[in-house]
């Protein structure tokens, strides 16, 4: 069972949030995180972001996918309106990164992501958001506003005790490079997204 195992207010470009690190051992150094906002108001259904990891594209801007501007976006959608983003260490939909590099490499030979990850013999995606509901639990929260595209992360509030109030799209828009992996995220997926070849 995870458990809360230190929290602090963190000021950020869009905003002060109240962090917390949540692990099963204190000696983790990889927590998952719920990062919440000053203004969150836990009586009325909460604005949920569930977000994995992306080093490549958080820290160094990656214009292969566009996860660094979800978070982005998400962080200022939150600080706005009130809500919560459990950010996951489940990097390269829980590859890790090494993994994840490999499957850039046959990217750069004409496999899209999904190829890659099973030619590298791994899941097409690994990620288990079940430990977003744990968080959510601890966090007493039981009513959402969940931002996502990925009806994957909705079925896990469905099938959760936690009730989902509505989805919130988080649309970035494509960029030359990122175009062909938001299409395989629509097309193998199933994910939320509106045309991206405009």
């Amino acid at each position: 069972m995870i458990k809360i195992q230190a929290e602090a207010n963190v000021p950020t470009e869009h905003g002060t949030f109240r962090m917390i690190a949540f692990s099963e051992n204190v000696n983790d150094w990889m927590p998952h995180m719920a990062i919440i906002a000053e203004n969150t108001d836990f009586s009325k259904p909460v604005n949920v972001r569930f977000h994995s990891e992306c080093i490549t594209g958080e820290v160094f801007h990656s214009k292969k996918c566009e996860c660094g501007q979800q978070l982005d976006a998400a962080m200022k959608y939150i600080h706005e309106n009130g809500g919560i983003i459990i950010y996951l260490r489940q990097e390269g939909r829980n590859i890790g990164i090494i993994n994840k590099l490999k499957a850039y490499s046959l990217q750069e030979k004409g496999l899209d992501t999904v190829q890659a990850n099973l030619e590298l013999g791994l899941p097409a995606d690994d990620r288990n958001f079940g430990v977003a509901i744990e968080i959510l639990n601890l966090l007493d929260v039981k009513d959402i506003n969940l931002l996502t595209n990925n009806p994957e992360k909705v079925k896990y509030v469905v099938d959760s005790n936690v009730h989902l109030n509505s989805r919130v799209p988080l649309q970035i828009p494509a960029n030359e490079i990122s175009k062909g992996y938001l299409k395989t995220k629509k097309d193998f997926f199933g994910h939320l997204l509106d045309d991206n070849d405009k």
